[in-house]
């Protein structure tokens, strides 16, 4: 009698379980797509939009099963777990294998919503007899969103950080199997077959423990297809996945898969970034950073005797502490991010540029790419708007603004945002060999500011010679007419960078 009263209990932690698992195997799904095929727009919401209506068609399915009701929930519940634990891992090994890889994702995606889909029809059909319709209905839908809720605050803070994409949905998988095994025995007197599930439940749990047990390796293995190149170190951070690889003594730093700096070339594009900024402003006293978390940037400022300050706003902490941290990139930044001169900031540079006091001298924007609309933003024009109070009339802004080759629409949409806001801006551009043509503006409040005039220079540059006129030419195929500017209600910045990044 005490087994029959306690069933419903049971039965709705297994809601909570599914509902917070199957939200854990979207979020992965979305962060694989990030990693693995650039952080688009368009993959996440194709990730969610399939993954909502898989559910609505395992919904669907769901009342075609009527007999051994206890039997199909367990066989689903562990489906559920390894297929949607062991997702990341085939996943990651497929990427270079597979033409069709989207195809692929997709296809898991669809079958783990399904079965996530058919969990809840079929719980509510089994507790219909025991519980009233209205206490049924509201329990169920309760812990259905709490798990979920609970899924989407612990996928950014904890999981990510601690277990990565691959651990993480391996763990979660690993406790959809448990919750498959402890009902395996819980409800033995229930099922038909209670011994054959019971060895399919253990089965399952020893399966998916292996494969957890040897994931790191499975991911050292996956990565080392991927990128090449001997991986000397890696981590997941809540906002991306950080991976250094080797290769003929060089160094090369990949963002979410996507190469951020070679060190056989990125002197070049620093010193492109920076120095004409530094060089051309009147002071160069006080300096701030938006970006920039590896320190390259910084340590082309400090190249400067007349630097007092470098004030560095960059988003994510474990970037900046790995470059004040790792001796290997301290050596390559020069020790930037430890100078007494240089204060780290934390914090995203939309919200803290509305809020920011003082005056700067030079601002050197160092942003990744627009791939998405949180990092869109930071190209808008509302985003420009809040620079102005922290600049003086003779403030020097050099900014990033992706290739002009590969992307001009993106390029030239960039350069007439800031134009926009500042109508002394200028367009110039260089090329990085691991990158090609990379395209940069530079722009200040003062309209009769003369950027030629150099008032200031270092020594020894490996690259840039001061000779600044020489990197404003822009041939026909760096060109693009009619762009719009980019508005923070718009994004077409997002949509031009999406539409021509996604043709090379």
């Amino acid at each position: 009698m005490g087994k029959k009263s306690n069933l419903p209990i049971f039965l709705l932690f297994a809601v909570f379980v599914i509902a917070t698992c199957g939200l854990i195997y979207e979020l992965v799904a979305g962060a694989l797509a990030s990693y693995l095929l650039g952080d688009s727009v368009k993959q996440f919401s194709f990730i969610i939009g399939t993954y909502l209506f898989s559910m609505g068609v395992g919904s669907f399915l769901a009342k075609y099963i009527t007999k051994n009701l206890f039997d199909r929930f367990i066989d689903i519940e562990l489906l559920i777990g390894l297929i949607g634990g062991c997702s990341s891992v085939i996943l990651f090994l497929l990427f270079q294998q597979v033409e069709h890889f989207q195809f692929v994702l997709y296809f898991f995606v669809f079958l783990t919503g399904c079965l996530c889909g058919m969990e809840i029809p079929l719980l509510m059909n089994i507790l219909k007899d025991r519980i009233q319709f209205r206490d049924l209905v509201s329990n169920v839908f309760a812990f259905d969103y709490i798990g979920a809720l609970i899924a989407s605050v612990l996928f950014p803070i904890l999981l990510i950080p601690k277990l990565g994409v691959m651990g993480t949905s391996l763990f979660f998988g690993i406790i959809n199997i448990l919750v498959g095994v402890f009902l395996s025995f819980y409800l033995a007197k229930r099922l038909k077959n209670p011994n054959w599930i019971k060895a399919k439940s253990i089965a399952c749990l020893g399966l998916l423990s292996v494969v957890f047990f040897y994931s790191d390796d499975l991911l050292k293995y996956s990565e080392s297809q991927l990128y090449g190149n001997n991986i000397v170190y890696k981590h997941s951070t809540p906002y991306q996945r950080i991976v250094l690889t080797e290769s003929k003594g060089e160094y090369q730093l990949f963002l979410n898969n996507n190469l951020q700096f070679n060190t056989k070339d990125e002197y070049r594009y620093h010193e492109v970034l920076v120095h004409p900024a530094m060089s051309m402003a009147k002071d160069v006293s006080n300096v701030l950073v938006f970006g920039g978390g590896d320190g390259l940037a910084v340590r082309e400022i400090l190249k400067y005797p007349g630097v007092k300050q470098v004030t560095l706003v960059d988003l994510d902490e474990g970037m900046t502490r790995l470059f004040q941290t790792n001796e290997l990139l301290v050596n390559y930044n020069k020790g930037s991010l430890k100078d007494p001169r240089v204060k780290v900031i934390n914090q995203d540079a939309f919200i803290w540029a509305k809020s920011a006091k003082g005056k700067y001298d030079v601002m050197i924007i160092d942003f990744p790419d627009p791939s998405n609309y949180s990092l869109g933003k930071l190209y808008s024009t509302s985003f420009y708007k809040s620079l102005s109070p922290l600049m003086t009339p003779y403030t020097m802004v050099a900014v990033q603004t992706t290739s002009p080759y590969f992307a001009p629409k993106s390029y030239w949409c960039i350069h007439e945002t800031v134009g926009s806001i500042f109508p002394n801006t200028i367009a110039y551009h260089t090329y990085v060999p691991s990158f090609g043509e990379w395209g940069f503006c530079l722009f200040s409040a003062d309209m009769t500011q003369h950027f030629k005039h150099i008032v200031r220079r270092v020594e020894k540059l490996r690259y840039y010679n001061y000779h600044f006129s020489e990197l404003t030419d822009f041939p026909a195929d760096m060109r693009a007419d009619h762009v719009e500017i980019n508005r923070l209600d718009n994004q077409i910045l997002v949509r031009y960078f999406d539409e021509e990044w996604s043709k090379i």
